[in-house]
């Protein structure tokens, strides 16, 4: 068994752990239908993983300071009805389990409402496998800005440096880079591969249960790439680290889709 390469892992849940982007994605659909401003499900889709305050300003479109507030509280009784269709992502539990066996500091690091997370902690069921989690409380801006990560650090008593952040989604890569962390995606929230690597995401999974399965040869336990390819073309990759530019794709076993960007250690 390789050592690992950190000594923390921070791990978004929304869309990432659990499976719950499709049914936010349909409670906002409701709740903006119930305040008389019905918005395309494909922008909710894109927006998903915002702070809740930037998302209204966004699709609102203007009205955010008349509606915002009655479209959230009915989102909220949306996404609360739904807790029963949410399920963990195959290898979640595992995945925390074994991370956690092998000596490494498991976080969740969200930043959504204590109500929402605290649904989809119970949903997830990790128990002692994690050593803390944030919500919309521990901090004052939420993704992507870097806030939640540098608090998610805090209670893993590590550095930037000796962690690394796990999520789905252009909104977990890019606060984990501005906060100094690699970011491995997975794409289990409906973004692509060429979304995440262009966020700065160092490997991107098909799902938890891929890097779980490829654990040990994952940048969680080993710092060498297997070969190295050109850059994705055609996506700006935003200002989230000078070192994460170029990208490299290897063969993952089971036939899973593994892709890396090659950053220096």
């Amino acid at each position: 068994m390789p050592a690992a390469a950190r000594s923390a892992v921070l791990f978004d849940i929304d869309g990432t752990l659990v499976d719950t982007r499709s049914l936010h994605i349909d409670a906002w659909l409701r709740a903006f239908a119930d305040v008389g401003h019905p918005v395309d499900a494909w922008r909710i889709h894109a927006a998903i993983g915002m702070d809740s305050a930037e998302l209204l300003e966004v699709l609102l479109q203007g009205e955010s300071d008349r509606l915002g507030a009655a479209a959230k509280e009915r989102h909220r009784i949306h996404d609360a009805a739904a807790e029963e269709r949410m399920r963990t992502f195959t290898g979640a539990r595992a995945l925390l389990d074994e991370l956690a066996r092998r000596g490494l500091k498991v976080v969740l690091a969200t930043s959504s409402p204590e109500e929402e997370s605290a649904t989809t902690t119970r949903v997830l069921g990790a128990g002692g496998a994690v050593l803390a989690a944030t919500t919309s409380s521990d901090v004052d801006r939420a993704k992507p800005e870097p806030d939640v990560v540098q608090v998610a650090l805090q209670k893993a008593e590590v550095g930037a440096e000796d962690a690394m952040m796990v999520g789905d989604a252009v909104w977990d890569v890019l606060p984990a880079g501005r906060a100094g962390v690699r970011c491995i995606g997975v794409r289990t929230g409906g973004v692509s591969g060429e979304e995440l690597e262009g966020s700065g995401a160092i490997a991107v999974y098909d799902d938890v249960a891929a890097l779980l399965e490829g654990l040990d040869g994952s940048p969680l336990f080993s710092r060498r790439p297997a070969f190295v390819r050109t850059p994705v073309r055609g996506i700006r990759l935003p200002q989230v680290g000078e070192r994460l530019r170029s990208c490299w794709r290897i063969s993952s076993t089971g036939g899973r889709h593994v892709s890396r960007n090659l950053a220096k250690p």
